[in-house]
């Protein structure tokens, strides 16, 4: 299959590149830069200059493609409006040629978007008022195009996506810690977030472009939810740091904004039972923990 990816020189892309094209599939993606360029001929792929902005770009992407992987999302984060608007716009871009052909069409959103409190099924709705509902806007604009022939499915990733080079949320709390001397968490540390291995995320958006059924609806996750306090608590036993429980207020003088301390007290487990039985999918990498304890997020341990 010719694949055309969007976000594929970030930073699960080049691990979703190098698995479709050692599954035979060759991969055009999206660069917009020399570095990105670079990193995507590394892996193997062409590069294909353009941005999200640049629908043009996009299309022709789309136009040469059997199916098409939607990874990308930028903007400014102050600008939630804006940056719904700029993603439903590349989605459409991206949609628009593949339309009555059948062919595949599989866009990014993460688990965040499902109610807290409660742990959820690929089948439940969204909360559309909760704390990553500007993703639910880009979910629609993909999952509409099955009524227009193609088969279109959305990954939703679990929140923290783990494996060498993780710079995202277990990074900055593990900055947070060297900072501040002290790994926290919030409350009674029990709010569970999902997980999954950057290979075994790999795996699966292969598996929607190869056959996941139009209006799919797939959760990247290989672990229902780890507490936060496991995590924290793993974090301070590497780092000879103490574990410290801080109350809401506290935590949004802590961690790097209040909204960042708002999602480390988030609690949003989901089950991928129904993706694994759908597409065979079956993770098999390290688990978070395992991962916090061997990979490279903390030094080795002193013997």
């Amino acid at each position: 299959m010719r694949v055309f990816v969007t976000g594929g020189s970030g930073l699960t892309g080049p691990a979703v590149v190098a698995e479709l094209i050692a599954a035979g599939h060759t991969v055009t993606a999206l660069a917009r830069s020399d570095a990105a360029a670079a990193r995507l001929e590394s892996l193997g792929a062409t590069p294909h200059r353009g941005s999200l902005d640049d629908l043009d770009s996009l299309r022709r992407g789309a136009e040469a493609a059997d199916g098409v992987l939607h990874m990308a999302y930028g903007g400014d984060f102050s600008d939630l409006d804006d940056m719904m608007r700029r993603d439903r716009a590349a989605i459409e871009a991206l949609g628009r040629p593949l339309e009555h052909s059948g062919r595949p069409l599989v866009s990014t959103s993460g688990t965040l978007v499902m109610p807290a409190g409660r742990e959820s099924t690929e089948r439940d709705e969204p909360d559309t008022a909760g704390i990553a509902a500007f993703r639910i806007a880009g979910e629609r604009a993909c999952l509409g195009f099955t009524a227009r022939g193609v088969r279109a499915s959305v990954v939703r990733l679990a929140p923290t996506v783990h494996g060498p080079g993780d710079h995202g949320f277990i990074g900055m709390l593990i900055a947070t810690a060297r900072q501040t001397g002290v790994s926290a968490y919030v409350g009674d540390g029990g709010n569970r977030w999902p997980a999954v291995h950057r290979l075994d995320a790999a795996v699966l958006f292969r598996l929607a472009l190869e056959k996941a059924p139009a209006g799919s609806v797939l959760h990247g996750a290989a672990e229902s939810g780890v507490t936060l306090k496991s995590i924290a608590e793993t974090i301070a036993r590497r780092l000879d740091l103490p574990a410290v429980s801080l109350t809401p207020a506290q935590a949004a003088a802590h961690f790097p904004s209040p909204f960042m301390a708002t999602v480390y007290g988030f609690d949003a487990p989901v089950s991928s039972s129904y993706t694994q039985e759908l597409l065979g999918w079956s993770p098999t990498h390290p688990t978070l923990l395992e991962d916090l304890e061997h990979g490279d997020y903390l030094p080795p341990p002193t013997s």
